[in-house]
């Protein structure tokens, strides 16, 4: 699907893009050109190191912010898909900087769409968060505005062959400013204890890898419109502590500011517009004009079947669940 094709990822050097670029340079190897789009200067350097242009002559590295729209524009010009990445997504950092995450995740989102638009790109998928289904902190608001802006970009494309679709997902194992990489330093430096903010608390868990396949799921298959939900395992927080560091006690500290105790990825009111695709779930359009694609239509394109009414997909009450053993086997293998 990506061979003699053109892609740009906004936030390309992050956890994400460069698993994003190592998969895709294994497994296209005819791809035309990916350009890196970011602001972080040494960022850019630093994975110049791991993918050199002499080595890999379709990368392409931009210094650019999706709040700049006409270099954005000007990044989108012949490039077929793009992989909207790039946001603020630290929830005290939102907290304290409203209106830069503003600028970032939502007008940063519109930017996308609108050079999309303007370029005549044919696939666009953007990158969400749990913290986007019923949002309690303004990160989980900017972008659950974005992930609107995205599914309704479908309606405003007027003839123009382009889909955009959504990826939502929880927290990804061993990422940046995660708990897992917070707990390991705690352990290696000497700690006398981890702190747990609370010991009730659940997340879902999902690897980088499988982060990366349900982005390629997505390119392969949307019709435009969906938020594609992986089905992932949950943990408890206690269990993570347990299997990084078995001989520490853990000491309760309490929930922080903007933070929930479990969380979400489908709402019982999305549940109306919820299928079930077998090894992801998709949450359907709710609102479409005339001439826009039906639940029935997402349906058969999928071969899936719709939820049942009422369902939700909580990190509290999932069927899956990681045990101390898998998780310690899983922190070994980062």
């Amino acid at each position: 699907m990506l061979n003699n094709k053109s892609i740009l990822i906004t936030g390309g050097t992050g956890s994400f893009g460069r698993e994003f670029v190592r998969t895709i340079l294994d497994k296209y190897p005819n791809i035309k050109r990916i350009v890196i789009y970011s602001r972080g200067e040494m960022k850019q350097f630093q994975m110049k190191q791991l993918f050199p242009e002499t080595q890999y002559p379709q990368m392409r590295y931009f210094i650019g912010d999706v709040r700049d729209a006409e270099r954005l524009k000007r990044a989108c010009e012949g490039i077929d898909v793009i992989i909207h990445a790039a946001a603020i997504k630290q929830v005290d950092t939102a907290e304290y900087n409203p209106d830069e995450c503003i600028k970032t995740n939502i007008n940063g989102a519109q930017n996308v769409i609108n050079a999309a638009l303007d370029c005549g790109v044919s696939n666009v998928v953007a990158l969400s968060t749990d913290k986007a289904c019923a949002p309690i902190n303004l990160y989980g608001a900017t972008k659950l505005a974005s992930d609107k802006l995205f599914v309704a970009a479908n309606n405003i494309s007027g003839r123009k062959d382009v889909r955009f679709s959504v990826v939502r997902y929880g927290n990804v194992m061993g990422s940046r400013g995660s708990v897992i990489p917070f707990f390991i330093d705690k352990r290696d430096n000497g700690a006398k204890e981890l702190p747990i903010t609370d010991t009730r608390m659940t997340r879902f868990n999902i690897s980088l890898q499988e982060g990366v396949s349900l982005v390629l799921y997505a390119l392969n298959h949307h019709l435009g419109g969906e938020i594609f939900i992986p089905k992932i395992p949950s943990y408890h927080i206690c269990d993570v502590a347990t299997a990084i560091a078995p001989e520490l006690p853990q000491v309760e500290i309490g929930i922080r500011p903007g933070e929930k105790l479990h969380e979400e990825m489908i709402t019982a009111t999305d549940s109306l517009n919820t299928i079930d695709l077998g090894k992801y779930y998709a949450i359907l359009p709710s609102i479409t004009f005339n001439g826009h694609r039906s639940k029935e239509d997402y349906i058969k394109h999928h071969n899936a079947k719709p939820v049942p009414e009422g369902f939700h997909y909580s990190s509290d009450s999932n069927s899956e669940w990681e045990t101390i053993q898998t998780l310690r086997e899983k922190v070994n293998r980062l």
